[in-house]
């Protein structure tokens, strides 16, 4: 498996490959979490706390899921192949519910454990860690078995997944001294692109140690299909 630095090395060079899609990608995701902040405070000031609520959870599922989609593109972007921006859309109208289902059972199972004791639930954060991943390039694969995979996939590489996560610190520092620029042309891509390697080398791994198997992931043992279905 590659390291953490060679994966960040060829995340880099995928994204200076297509460049122009990545960083428009970004900065829609960008924009609409803009939009839906601006929604928000507008629905609270005009309507109460109440509708502010019901919008404010409305765009946030919008958003987790459009991330879901982005998650499916930089795979192909990081194997080298070419991403598209208009999935970020299309996709919603492909496996919607299920990625909600599995959004939603995600996220029920993170508060649970964050209720109990911060640490655990730290630690389950990162063994959940490839569940959006799962659910963006395996459409096969049912919202509560993409965390179950998540968590074999992650076995013994949790400490690495904090790691990973820690690296980002200073970027995102970085990020919001510029407003969010940096983010957009430079730290979002690379972010995602590194993640996308991430993942790919530990499914890569968990299959050859057989924590999961092809059968479980909806391909063929012979034939790596994941990114011929990126919803």
């Amino acid at each position: 498996m590659k390291s953490r630095q060679e994966i960040k090395a060829l995340a880099k060079e995928s994204i200076i490959e297509q460049c122009g899609v990545t960083i428009l990608i970004i900065f829609i995701l960008f924009l609409m979490t803009f939009v839906s902040i601006a929604l928000d405070e507008i629905t609270r000031r005009m309507f109460g706390n109440v509708m502010y609520w019901v919008v404010y959870w409305i765009g946030l599922l919008i958003l987790v899921i459009m991330e879901i989609n982005i998650l499916g593109e930089f795979v192909k972007v990081y194997k080298r192949e070419k991403a598209s921006v208009k999935v970020l859309f299309s996709g919603f109208k492909i496996n919607f519910f299920r990625k909600l289902g599995g959004i939603l059972w995600l996220y029920l199972w993170i508060v649970l454990w964050m209720l109990l004791f911060f640490i655990p639930g730290f630690v389950k954060l990162c063994a959940y860690y490839f569940t959006k991943n799962i659910l963006a390039v395996y459409p096969k694969v049912t919202a509560r078995q993409a965390l179950k995979i998540s968590m074999r996939i992650t076995q013994g590489y949790r400490k690495e997944i904090f790691i990973f996560m820690l690296s980002w610190i200073g970027w995102m520092l970085l990020s919001v001294l510029t407003l969010g620029i940096l983010w957009v042309v430079y730290v979002g891509p690379y972010w995602f692109a590194a993640d996308a390697g991430l993942f790919l080398e530990m499914r890569d791994k968990a299959l050859a140690d057989g924590r999961i198997t092809h059968e479980e992931l909806g391909i063929e043992k012979d034939k790596d299909q994941e990114c011929d279905f990126p919803m």
